[in-house]
């Protein structure tokens, strides 16, 4: 199981839908405009076919507060932050905080991701590292945390976080 989390607004419903299609195309072709999304209330569970099936368990951002209860069985992390929004960045970071101390999440692999690239407004990578002090938090945390830029909009990095999810699925068994 991999749970999808973030705030509302961030993205992944998006993200979801996307690489159900960059799984189903092996990464080729273009893939068109972005299909209709509406903020999600509850959860989705989504499969992710790619070399195996994934499960992707994708909560709301609203449903924060009880993010907890779906840490069991959780073997990788998908943690969407809007790299076009600087005000949530700090509300981003203290929950990314909160999850990374859960004890159920300590053996979790982590991918954080600075979504929204492809909007004129968002903040490099790098200077999103730098704010939110993520290489002290790299330094900290149990897990094994690695960060990649995407537009889950345009596809951008799509390959990547299915690249990903495959070898750390793999690895885990």
């Amino acid at each position: 199981m991999c749970l999808l989390l973030g705030a509302t607004g961030v993205g992944k419903t998006l993200l979801v839908k996307r690489l159900q299609e960059v799984s189903s195309r092996d990464g080729k072709g273009d893939l068109g405009e972005p299909p209709p999304t509406r903020p999600t209330v509850g959860t989705n569970l989504t499969d992710i076919v790619a070399q195996r099936k994934i499960t992707i368990r994708e909560l709301g951002g609203c449903m924060g507060p009880i993010w907890s209860s779906y840490y069991g069985n959780c073997r990788s992390l998908l943690f969407m932050m809007d790299a076009s929004d600087p005000t949530q960045l700090s509300a981003s970071c203290v929950q990314l905080l909160g999850l990374l101390s859960a004890e159920q999440l300590a053996e979790a692999s982590v991918l954080i991701l600075f979504n929204k690239i492809d909007l004129p407004c968002y903040m490099a990578m790098e200077e999103m590292k730098s704010l939110i002090r993520l290489p002290d938090i790299i330094a900290c945390a149990k897990q094994n945390i690695t960060t990649a830029e995407i537009s889950a909009r345009e596809g951008t990095g799509l390959a990547g976080v299915l690249a990903w999810l495959q070898a750390t699925h793999r690895a885990n068994g």
